[in-house]
């Protein structure tokens, strides 16, 4: 099943712009206020957001970051953690040192609890670290769980061999391609520049420079069955790309993204609009100093267990 209804999402308590990001992150775009003001609005951004998803029927696990560490990019779980439906919980190998200290066990209780109980069938990737080898979840990969793909751009922070583990433990098949933005350096995360919904695969094609490598994506797509929709660079540079379809409790489908990606794609709102429903909402400080959006905050929790709704 591509989609799921239940999501985990982190308050943060330190966001602001990472340093340690900002090399491979061409997307963190910081603003003047202070670091105070900053994860104070943020705040906002991301209760709003959680209001946003709850009152279009999605549910969603809130638990709040820690004051210690410090962690600025704790708003973005999706990076070192993902479930999945034959019960598997994989934890990923990050670059930037400050975000390896968001992977916490409280964190996978909280979601134990809500469901009830949590598998025991852990991947752990982050060994690999050690070798400064990087795979950073579902932001390094997207995702085709229906037809079992993941489809990666490789960066500093998307290494092969990684993904070839995660692939054979999880019975995926890789569709890797090399992608840069208007800056010319490689893209940091394929989930900015690509959404794979469960009727249709959203991407930014102009960001793929190798022919062979974009005519091999365009054939993994046109094979899957699904809609090919395409963005362009400025579309990725306003998070187009950074977007996320999810079901609500009546198994409707809802895709949501920012009200900068919404403004930037007007001329694609008919079609998306054909697949899901689209909702939005301001993501402006999330967005420059994160670098990352909608999609970012949101992990999917897939599982074989029952849930309790009232998250």
């Amino acid at each position: 099943m591509q989609t799921t209804s239940l999501t985990l999402m982190i308050r943060p308590v330190n966001f602001s712009a990472n340093v340690q990001t900002m090399e491979s992150n061409a997307f963190q775009k910081p603003g003047l206020e202070s670091k105070a003001e900053i994860n104070r609005l943020a705040i906002e951004e991301f209760d709003d957001l959680v209001t946003l998803l709850r009152n279009a029927g999605v549910s969603v696990i809130v638990t709040d970051d820690t004051i210690e560490p410090a962690t600025p990019d704790s708003i973005f779980p999706n990076n070192w953690v993902s479930f999945h439906d034959n019960g598997t919980i994989v934890l990923y190998p990050m670059q930037a040192e400050n975000r390896r200290l968001e992977r916490r066990l409280d964190v996978l209780e909280t979601v134990a609890r809500h469901l009830g109980t949590l598998s025991k069938n852990y991947l752990d990737l982050t060994q690999y670290e050690l070798t400064g080898a990087f795979l950073e979840g579902t932001g390094s990969m997207v995702l085709d769980r229906d037809l079992k793909i993941a489809y990666a751009c490789i960066s500093p922070r998307t290494n092969e061999t990684v993904l070839e583990k995660f692939c054979s433990s999880l019975g995926y098949t890789a569709v890797t391609f090399h992608a840069t933005g208007t800056d010319k350096k490689a893209i940091y995360h394929t989930n900015v520049m690509m959404c794979v919904g469960s009727r249709f695969i959203l991407i930014c094609l102009d960001s793929i420079g190798n022919e062979g490598e974009r005519t091999n994506v365009i054939n993994s797509i046109k094979k899957s069955g699904k809609a090919l929709l395409t963005i362009t660079l400025d579309q990725m540079n306003h998070f187009a790309g950074n977007m996320l379809e999810l079901k609500n409790k009546s198994n409707e489908a809802v895709l949501v993204m920012s009200d900068s990606a919404f403004n930037a794609i007007a001329a694609l709102h008919d079609e998306l609009g054909k697949y899901c429903k689209i909702i939005h909402t301001p993501l402006d400080i999330i967005e420059n100093n994160g670098g990352g959006s909608a999609r970012c905050m949101i992990a999917e929790i897939h599982s074989v267990a029952a849930f309790n709704d009232e998250v």
